[in-house]
């Protein structure tokens, strides 16, 4: 990101999300992006994600210009690079862990012997072999956090977003989601970048990004930003 500057509504309504944002985010890394509420951290997701587009300034994710790509491009990117994770698990409440696990690769045309078992290898890669029939009901909140990492990995993405996806989660839970989530990363080399407000589950990323006012005002490790 060089200048990267977002604005929302006009005139006197008008607010700068993001003032004049530089960085880069290196082929895997763990990123943890912090901030008080309304620094501009989601808004940095939205855009590192390609949800949204810049107002001005350029962002290049493997030195394509994203502000230059239309919808379709955009759903495309998304799709084929990137992995998303939320605080709520966002779980289809009457299909099981599979069939949730399944969808982004239904959405993508393949066939239903390949997907299945892709989808049973994702569920296996975070601890849930077994559990392939469950329905989210019959799942801890632990297990459905699970249940929608496995979903975001399904597609083999070489970015992976995460917003808040341990909000809704006790501490012990949340710090065995930040273990599988760092255990990943470091068996298949794919950047993490995770919005979060919990200096714990900061301390987890190699590197942190703390936003205030729109402006990126640290960027170290956690030693450095969380002492």
């Amino acid at each position: 990101m060089r200048r990267i500057h977002k604005v929302y509504g006009s005139g006197a309504a008008q607010v700068k999300a993001l003032d004049g944002v530089d960085l880069t985010i290196r082929e895997g890394e763990f990123v943890a992006i912090m901030g008080p509420s309304g620094s501009g951290k989601s808004t940095c997701m939205n855009l590192v994600g390609c949800l949204d587009v810049p107002s001005s300034g350029d962002y290049l994710f493997r030195g394509v210009h994203v502000g230059g790509l239309d919808r379709d491009a955009l759903a495309l990117l998304r799709r084929h690079f990137m992995g998303f994770i939320f605080q709520s698990f966002n779980l289809l409440p009457r299909v099981s862990a599979l069939g949730n696990v399944e969808l982004p690769l239904i959405y993508e045309g393949i066939k239903r012997s390949t997907r299945r078992a892709r989808a049973a290898r994702a569920l296996r890669s975070v601890g849930l072999a077994g559990r392939e029939a469950a329905t989210p009901s019959q799942l801890s909140g632990g297990q459905q956090q699970r249940v929608a990492i496995a979903r975001a990995l399904v597609t083999e993405p070489p970015v992976l977003l995460a917003d808040e996806p341990t909000g809704n989660l006790d501490t012990a839970t949340a710090d065995d989601i930040m273990t599988q989530l760092a255990r990943i990363r470091a068996q298949r080399g794919i950047t993490i970048i995770m919005v979060t407000h919990e200096p714990d589950i900061a301390r987890h990323a190699q590197r942190i990004l703390y936003f205030v006012d729109g402006k990126l005002v640290k960027d170290g490790t956690p030693a450095e930003i969380l002492t």
